[in-house]
């Protein structure tokens, strides 16, 4: 162990004195302006040098990706904040210019009646039971409202006041089973019954199987049941075939009940005149 140990120190002092000697020449001897000890050091450096700065703009381009990849997702739920806004602010517009035009064409019917007292009411709740076609309108007795006035809207007949309370009413559609209303083919001034069903049609009843009833025909009030001044819309016939004793006819309402939100009460029996509502109609746009 201790030969090879002295055999290794001339060695290792002969590399140092060959390394020591090539480093002096690499000092003194020139490539051109630059000494070749130089280019030899950039040599050696510049792959180091490379390898850093690759690190160097790796890290900072994905920081600057990192930061802008938040800022982006910030701007894009703001965005998304600022459109969600926006679309509750379009649907309220819209809803508001709806009921504009649904109040504007309440006040025209009124105002073409003028000489009809009617009260406009609110529906500001529907019945509980499946079974049964009701509604509640913000006005009651109180306002003058009482027990079978009709209810209308400018589009036909809606119902009748079933019960009156202080601030509201209680009012029974024409659908609802326990509804009856007197009515009338157009063309032919036939009379009969329209009675509800339950459900979005209703039913005329009591027309004879020789009577010509015609599909789409229009169906009026009679004013024989005391409660619905007469010549008023009910609705239009949907179908109609033989039955038994007498024609099984099915009626489209006029006014749109699943889509009620105002509607006229009249304070009085008294009927409608058609001029007048005529010209109402032909002045809507």
């Amino acid at each position: 162990m201790r030969v090879i140990h002295t055999v290794k120190r001339p060695l290792v002092l002969l590399a140092t004195i060959v390394l020591a000697q090539v480093l002096l020449l690499a000092v003194q001897i020139r490539r051109g302006d630059v000494r070749l000890i130089r280019s030899w050091a950039v040599f050696v450096v510049t792959p180091f040098q490379r390898v850093g700065v690759s690190a160097i703009d790796g890290i900072g381009g994905a920081w600057n990706s990192y930061v802008s990849l938040r800022s982006t997702r910030k701007e894009n739920e703001q965005l998304r904040k600022e459109l969600a806004d926006l679309k509750l602010r379009i649907a309220q517009l819209e809803s508001r210019a709806a009921e504009a035009d649904r109040l504007g064409g309440l006040l025209a019917f009124q105002q073409a009646h003028a000489e009809v007292p009617m009260l406009a009411a609110r529906v500001i709740g529907a019945g509980a039971s499946e079974t049964s076609r009701t509604l509640y309108i913000d006005r009651g007795d109180k306002d003058g409202v009482r027990k079978n006035m009709a209810v209308i809207t400018p589009d036909g007949v809606v119902g009748k006041v079933l019960e009156a309370f202080g601030k509201t009413s209680l009012i029974l559609l024409i659908t609802d089973k326990e509804s009856g209303v007197g009515a009338m083919l157009q063309n032919s001034r036939t009379h009969g019954v329209v009675r509800g069903t339950g459900e979005p049609l209703a039913e005329m009843k009591y027309v004879v199987n020789d009577q010509e009833v015609a599909f789409g025909e229009t169906i009026l009030t009679s004013g024989q049941d005391q409660i619905f001044p007469k010549d008023l819309p009910l609705g239009t016939v949907a179908s109609a075939e033989k039955g038994n004793p007498f024609k099984v006819i099915r009626v489209k309402t006029a006014a749109r009940l699943d889509r009620l939100e105002e509607v006229l009460v009249l304070l009085t029996r008294q009927e409608l005149p058609q001029k007048k509502e005529a010209e109402a109609t032909a002045a809507k746009p």
